[in-house]
This record gives structure tokens, C-alpha cells and sequence, in this order.
């Protein structure tokens, strides 16, 4: 426990949260997918989301997906990522699903499931207004038409995806395009799609509202398992439990210094022009920890009174002047991390993480 920095993640809290959001999807139909890439797929993390009864696991990288597979890990996996063509080969190996958007990617991946025996299932995503990955509705039918003749591929169903590029929120109207589109290509192809994948933790407000189109039947979700909060919609979400990641750092440094750098400013160590208020002589302390280590902006100090004033790569400096304990080099200063700072301290190989689970911690 004595490692700095470190990230201390408390393994019963994620699970609870995974439980209390299952529960309320099957209410409605709706299977859930745990995703692993916020958490870099650490395995006791994974493991706490299966415990709280994900129906699978969903994953951005095809390398994470690897690292499950040999940590003995055999539940269905979604890439979440469209392939690669280079990559067409793992994807078919080690994940049961793929989403994607180009059919010169899902012939290859037919041709590498016939390769190794197997069929591989496909998620044919559709861009319903936020603009990153997926086919235009108006180009759905055609391009469905062309997948199921493919040998090796069965097309499981429609999804899209929400919040992550545009900042588009997911409502009724945006994800009923699917249901509409599984409706026509029941009647015009043929065929019955098995899921229709609605997004992620942006889509459960619409889960708890009850205002889900019928026929969505699958969610993707990370962020709110983990945080408890949904950065789409600007929301903690209450019945969730939001404190199951908290990073400490210690203190290396400890000055009262003016708030304005001393002298011509020229641009940082990134390139950049720092701009800086004059603010008088302030209490400021350094932690170990810097933009090497965790995406700065991703941190929320755990006292309210304590300010990130900025960071280099190995130092991070902080405004103490009010806040309510004295602080002293050797000491540790917590905070809190947003799903942008979960992303890069999950997969920084210079901050330890330690785990409680049934009030034991466990390294």
C-alpha cells in the first residue's frame, strides 16, 4: 500500500453498479455488454463485472481482447472498434463480434473465418447522426444485401453509436432508425436480425425513463459501471456508486511562491504558451505524478480547496493556500478521476493499482 502514485480501486463497488445496471436493462429487454476499454481491460476489473452479471464483454482493441484470452477469460467478446484489414485474423480469433461499417473489411473477415473453420458474427453499425463510424441509413439495405452472401460471416444485427464524436444524445426518434431498418430488412431481405445494439451509458437515462424504442435489446457500458456518472448527458447518475477509483500521489514539494512565472515566457516543454493570473504569493505544492502518467485534465482533487494549476510530464503543481489541512512533503493528495483520466492512468504502466475486495486489499 505504501506505492506512489497509485490507483486504489475498490472491486465490489464496480460490481454493485454492474448488478444495478443489469438488473434494470433485463427489466427491459435490453442485454448488457461490459466495457473494458476505459480500464484497459484489467482483469480483476473485468472479472468484477462479470460477477455483477454482464452478458458479455466489449472491447476497443484487439490486443486487450488477446490479453483476456490468455488470462483464462471465455465470455462472449465484442470488438468495439471497426477492424483493421491488417488485423482481420485476431479479430476473427479471439473475438465472437465485430462491429462494422466497410464491406471490404467484413469480406476479408469472412475470408479469414473460412480460414480457420469458424464463422464469425458481425454488427453492421449505422450512423444515425453522430458522425464517427458507421453506414448511412439510406445505404443500409443495399450494404446487407452484399454481407449476407459472404461465407463466414452471419450478420447478428444493426448498432450505432452515440455521445463519443459528435456529442449527440441518444432519444427515441435517433434510435428507432434501427428498428425501422431491421423492420425493412425483415420484410425486403429476408432476414430477422438478432440485436439491435443501442449504444452505451448515454442511453441508460432514456432505459431509466422508460423511453427505449421496443426492439432495442442490447447496450454497450462502461463509463457508468466504473464512475457512475454519463459525460454525454452531464450527469452523476444517483443510484450508482461514483467513488470506486481514487488516485493518490505524494507530495514531493512544498513553497510558497508567486502565482506569475518570473522572467520572458517562451513555450512550455508541449509547445504551448501558458497563461497565468496574478494571484499574489501562493501555497503550492508538487506530486510525483505527471502528464506521462494520467491525463491531467482527468483529475479532480478529492479536497475541494486544492487546484491543479498544471503539469509537466513528471510533475503536477497544485494551489494548497486554502486548503483545510496542512500539507507536508511525504504526504499523499487523492483525487478523483473522470472517465478521460480512467482511460490513461488504467493503462500507465508508472502508477500501481491496487484492489479491495470484500474489505481486503489486494495487490
Amino acid at each position: 500500500m505504501n506505492f506512489s502514485p497509485r490507483l486504489e480501486v475498490d472491486l465490489d463497488k464496480i460490481k454493485y453498479n454492474a448488478a444495478r445496471i443489469v438488473a434494470l436493462c433485463h427489466q427491459h429487454g435490453i442485454a448488457v455488454l461490459g466495457v473494458t476499454k476505459g480500464i484497459a481491460a484489467i482483469p480483476q476489473i473485468v472479472s468484477a463485472l462479470l460477477e455483477g452479471g454482464v452478458d458479455g464483454l466489449a472491447d476497443a482493441r484487439t490486443e486487450n481482447i488477446i490479453e483476456l484470452r490468455n488470462e483464462g477469460f471465455t465470455a462472449p467478446i465484442t470488438l468495439l472498434r471497426i477492424p483493421r484489414l491488417s488485423d482481420v485474423e485476431n479479430v476473427v480469433k479471439y473475438s465472437n463480434v465485430s462491429v462494422n461499417s466497410e464491406i471490404e473489411v467484413i469480406r476479408a473477415l469472412g475470408r479469414a473465418a473460412q480460414n480457420l473453420g469458424i464463422d464469425h458474427d458481425i454488427i453492421l453499425m449505422v450512423d444515425v447522426g453522430d458522425l464517427r463510424e458507421g453506414v448511412m441509413s439510406e445505404n443500409v439495405l443495399d450494404i446487407v444485401r452484399k454481407v449476407i452472401q459472404i461465407e463466414g460471416i452471419t450478420l447478428q444485427g444493426l448498432g450505432t453509436n452515440m455521445g463519443c464524436f459528435g456529442g449527440i444524445l441518444p432519444e427515441y426518434s435517433n434510435l428507432s432508425i434501427l428498428v425501422e431498418l431491421a423492420q425493412e430488412i425483415a420484410l425486403k431481405v429476408g432476414v430477422s436480425l438478432q440485436v439491435l445494439s443501442g449504444g452505451g451509458s448515454s442511453s441508460l437515462l432514456l432505459v431509466e425513463e422508460g423511453g427505449v424504442p421496443a426492439g432495442i435489446n442490447q447496450l454497450r457500458v462502461g463509463e457508468a459501471m466504473f464512475l457512475g456518472t454519463d459525460t454525454t448527458n452531464n450527469r452523476i447518475i444517483d443510484w450508482l456508486k461514483t467513488d470506486a477509483f481514487l488516485l493518490k500521489a505524494e507530495v514531493i514539494e512544498v513553497k510558497t511562491k508567486p502565482s506569475v512565472p518570473i522572467g520572458n515566457i517562451g513555450r512550455d516543454a508541449f509547445g504551448n504558451i501558458p497563461e497565468f493570473a496574478d494571484n499574489g504569493m501562493r501555497n503550492r505544492a508538487i506530486v510525483a505524478l505527471g502528464k506521462q502518467d494520467v491525463y491531467i485534465e482527468g483529475l479532480i482533487p478529492v479536497d475541494d480547496q486544492t487546484s491543479i494549476l498544471g503539469a509537466s510530464s513528471d510533475h503536477m503543481i497544485l494551489d494548497i493556500t486554502d486548503t483545510r489541512q496542512q500539507i507536508s512533503v511525504g504526504d499523499e493528495l487523492e483525487f478523483r478521476v473522470t472517465y478521460s483520466g480512467l482511460l490513461s492512468v488504467s493503462q500507465s504502466k508508472y502508477v500501481t493499482k491496487v484492489f479491495r475486495k470484500d474489505a481486503v486489499w489486494l495487490s
